[in-house]
């Protein structure tokens, strides 16, 4: 400690120098040392230059300098006395002749602990008790200074102040319980502050979220001794949030109970939320956040975040939802009208999850069909007539099925079918003339060569019976003697007029027409039968009557019938 005792001179010379000679003294304000340790309290003192003192004395006092009040003397140099509690423990460091007045006091304890005052005494009435005074504190342990925020990935600095105003004991410093400090590094240095002196010693280190909680200690030892000094500190780390456990992603179906848990490190405490689709469900500011969903509906389907954020930052984590249901009841076009030849584009669309099979069908057959799709369409580049009708959409997977329907009406002009025709009969003659359309057709027949023209408004001769877009119109005339040479069908309705030539069939040869060659064949063998039973029978009647009646003169029934015939003959 050699280097702390020669400074003192050549401090006090620099101070002597600034001011002028009048009474004064300069001591540190304050002055502190460990418990059983020692201190030396560094001290000079000035005079007036026209007091030229033979021999200087000087006094210590403590708490007092007053000496009328009696205050405890620490060291009296005239006599080398000191009050009983200060006995062995106390020396005049300094040369009095040289203005050097410093004091070292060994063993301190807590009740030393207080302010000193210097009394010089030049001789005669020349005894002056200056007012400038030390305090000395007494510590059980160094102070260890952490800055007001420790952020994690910043570098901070903590630093251990250990005072070493004793010449006789020297202190070690060290650190302890700094496993786990990242990048840490240990810096020493001797810094004087008004007269008294310590040793700084600063850790360095990357502090982490791991490091919040940790305590670290300054131990101060002196070699030779058993003395031992800790200072510790319990590190508040600020961090930015930390999720350390979130739910993984997962499935489920409508109607069940969902929990999510996120469970968030961070210091200080962080606003936790649980968002969907940028929407805050719930938050708090808490460490660990839940959220219920007590129903699940397909609406609880996508994506949820876990946002954690303070002042020191904000972090996501996200998980997914999936929520199987069956395919909701599809939308289709409203039921719609469309000209023949248009095009025609039908759309289904649902939802449903997984994505389901969707079909178009119509009169049970699969138009058009899509897997794993949500919409499907189906165009007619030129609608018929054939295409009119009820169409459904349906949809299906694994969860369930759904369908709708929907009408499609195609309005077109009139087709004048095949069986149109007339057909001769005994007493008449009707004319059938069957058509298909939509809208209903006006059907009207005409016999040119007669100026005949006639619709189903003369019920007296038409009449007309209708099933879907099928209308069948007959005409009825009386027979004549010439047939009609052409009866003309004419239909109509708002998309077009169709003129047909009925053809002429008789009733016989309808009926042998409709019969065929087998039926024929058929008919002509029953005819045959039936004729040679007759013979047959009318054979027998004649042989029965021959045998029981004897007649002798022709018969009158027999003579009026020879009669008949000759008649015919005549003419």
């Amino acid at each position: 400690m050699e280097w702390w005792w020669k400074s003192l001179p050549l401090l006090f010379i620099l101070i002597e120098g600034a001011l002028s000679r009048h009474w004064a003294a300069w001591m540190p304000t304050s002055i502190s040392a460990f418990k059983d340790t020692c201190v030396a309290i560094p001290c000079s003192f000035n005079y007036p230059e026209d007091i030229r003192p033979s021999i200087i004395h000087g006094i210590w006092y403590f708490n007092s300098p007053y000496p009328k009040n009696f205050p405890p003397v620490v060291f009296k140099t005239k006599t080398n006395t000191a009050h009983e509690i200060y006995m062995g423990r106390t020396k005049m460091i300094g040369d009095l002749q040289e203005s050097n007045c410093s004091v070292q006091i060994d063993r301190v304890s807590s009740e030393l602990q207080g302010k000193y005052y210097f009394r010089a005494d030049l001789g005669g009435y020349n005894q002056y008790t200056y007012s400038e005074h030390a305090n000395l504190y007494i510590l059980d342990e160094p102070f260890v200074v952490q800055p007001q925020d420790i952020i994690s990935g910043s570098e901070t600095e903590i630093t251990c102040l250990v005072d070493d105003n004793c010449p006789d004991m020297k202190p070690t410093v060290t650190w302890m319980d700094i496993e786990g400090l990242e990048h840490h590094m240990v810096f020493a240095r001797l810094e004087e502050n008004n007269l008294s002196w310590k040793q700084i010693s600063t850790l360095k280190f990357l502090p982490t979220h791991k490091n919040n909680g940790q305590r670290l200690s300054c131990r101060v030892t002196y070699p030779g001794t058993e003395l031992e000094y800790k200072g510790t500190v319990t590190m508040d780390v600020k961090y930015a949030p930390r999720i350390v456990d979130i739910n993984s992603s997962t499935e489920t179906t409508e109607g069940t109970q969902m929990m999510f848990v996120c469970i968030v490190d961070s210091n200080p405490m962080s606003r936790v939320m649980w968002l969907k689709d940028d929407v805050i469900l719930k938050e708090d500011f808490t460490g660990n956040l839940t959220l219920e969903l007590e129903y699940v509906t397909y609406n609880h389907d996508g994506v949820y975040l876990c946002t954690a954020e303070n002042d020191y930052g904000r972090i996501n984590k996200s998980m997914g939802l999936a929520v199987m249901y069956a395919p909701w009841k599809p939308s289709v076009n409203a039921s719609l009208v469309a000209i023949e030849g248009e095009t025609v584009t039908i759309f289904c669309n649902t939802q449903g999850n997984p994505d389901p099979i969707l079909s178009i069908v119509k009169d049970k057959q699969i138009l058009n069909s899509a897997i794993f799709e949500n919409e499907l369409v189906l165009e007619i580049p030129s609608v018929t007539h054939e295409h009119d009708g009820e169409y459904w959409c349906l949809a299906e997977n694994q969860y369930g099925h759904s369908n709708s329907s929907f009408n499609l009406t195609v309005v077109f002009s009139p087709i004048v079918l095949s069986e149109s025709k007339c057909t001769v009969t005994k007493d008449n003659v009707q004319c059938m003339c069957t058509v298909k359309s939509n809208p209903d057709p006006y059907i009207m027949f005409e016999i040119p060569e007669k100026n005949f023209t006639v619709s189903e408004l003369n019920a007296e001769f038409v009449h007309s019976q209708r099933n879907g877009y099928m209308v069948s119109s007959i005409l009825t005339l009386q027979k004549e003697t010439e047939l009609p040479k052409v009866v003309l069908c004419s239909a109509s309705n708002l998309y077009g007029k169709k003129i047909h030539e009925l053809g002429f069939q008789d009733s016989d040869s309808l009926l042998w027409a409709k019969i065929g060659p087998v039926g024929a064949v058929v008919v002509f063998v029953i005819l045959v039968a039936v004729g040679g039973y007759m013979i047959k029978t009318r054979e027998k009647k004649t042989m029965t009557e021959s045998s029981s009646f004897i007649q002798t003169e022709t018969s009158p029934r027999r003579t009026a019938e020879t009669h008949r015939r000759r008649r015919r003959r005549s003419r």
